[in-house]
């Protein structure tokens, strides 16, 4: 399981160091993609093997689950830690998340984000106003 906040710089190559913490749970590869709220999802390979399986479900003659997998699959990309514990993001992604110095990356569960610094608080800011809010939705969910 991934859990935790850690700050990082990107360099202008593109290279983000992966916390110590979270390397060895995502593997020597791993997937690196679009996330919800304008983040990254980085996913261990079995992480990912089981959401593709899950997405293949998914009805083709709909339009939004055929959006919701070409989301994330389209901008998909194996990744690797160097020697020197980083990983390359694509300039697509980077775009995407807005990551042009400090990062955030945060252990989800299943999966780690990577956050542009500024748009994490903002979006922590925002999510610790209305935590009494959403904490009482999540009883619908069975929590």
């Amino acid at each position: 399981m991934f859990m935790g906040e850690f700050q990082h710089n990107i360099d202008t190559k593109g290279r983000l160091i992966v916390p110590a913490k979270f390397r060895e749970q995502l593997g020597e590869k791993f997937v690196v993609t679009r996330g919800l709220d304008g983040c990254l999802f980085g996913y261990p390979m079995d992480a990912w093997k089981e959401f593709t399986e899950k997405s293949q479900d998914l009805p083709l003659a709909k339009a939004d689950a055929r959006k919701f997998t070409r989301f994330f699959f389209s901008a998909a990309s194996d990744s690797e830690l160097d020697k020197q514990g980083r990983i390359n993001i694509p300039a697509t992604l980077r775009k995407y998340a807005n990551l042009s110095k400090g990062c955030v990356i945060v252990g989800v569960n299943n999966r780690i984000e990577i956050w542009d610094e500024e748009r994490w608080e903002e979006y922590t800011a925002d999510s610790e106003e209305n935590f009494d809010e959403i904490a009482e939705s999540m009883i619908d969910f069975g929590f």
